[in-house]
């Protein structure tokens, strides 16, 4: 992929939504981009699998997860759902595990951090709705870039 956040910055400022800079890079992909899809979940990880099972077709997963530090929403498993099934990439809003095994997979994650504990599975959750955080709010359909610098978001797709 030929673009750089920095960039899109300088010449599209005005249209984008720039994300707080608190997420970690994981995942063999450094850049990844695509239309959202959005889950809002509480140590709940069912969804994210249920997500990831399905075809992401270029799409970016944002998880809201309340932003907490107690329990992992995407391991490594969930990560190689998301490269098989054609997901661009995926932010959490929370914690990852197996980051050494995410870190070699063909997908881009961002993430608060790790922990090795596993989430709980109940299925409790809201899917495709508008969630805010890192000072961005994520509508599906929007238009999410990722790179090395940051995250930024676009309502409408930017033609690079």
């Amino acid at each position: 992929m030929s673009y750089a956040t920095a960039d899109l910055c300088d010449d599209y400022i005005d249209q984008l939504q720039v994300a707080t800079p608190m997420f970690k890079s994981y995942g063999g992909k450094s850049r990844f981009m695509g239309p959202i899809a959005t889950l809002r979940v509480f140590e709940d990880n069912q969804q994210v699998r249920e997500m990831l099972a399905s075809p992401g077709e270029g799409r970016v997963l944002v998880v809201d997860g309340g932003g907490s530090l107690r329990c992992a929403l995407v391991g490594g498993n969930l990560g190689q759902l998301g490269v098989d099934n054609g997901w661009a990439g995926i932010v959490v809003n929370g914690c990852i595990r197996d980051a050494v095994e995410i870190n070699a997979q063909a997908i881009g994650v961002k993430a608060l951090n790790t922990n090795p504990t596993k989430s709980i599975k109940r299925g409790v959750g809201e899917e495709n709705v508008v969630v805010r955080f890192a000072d961005v709010t994520f509508t599906p359909g929007a238009y999410l870039y990722s790179d090395e610098d940051g995250i930024c978001v676009s309502d409408e797709k930017i033609e690079l």
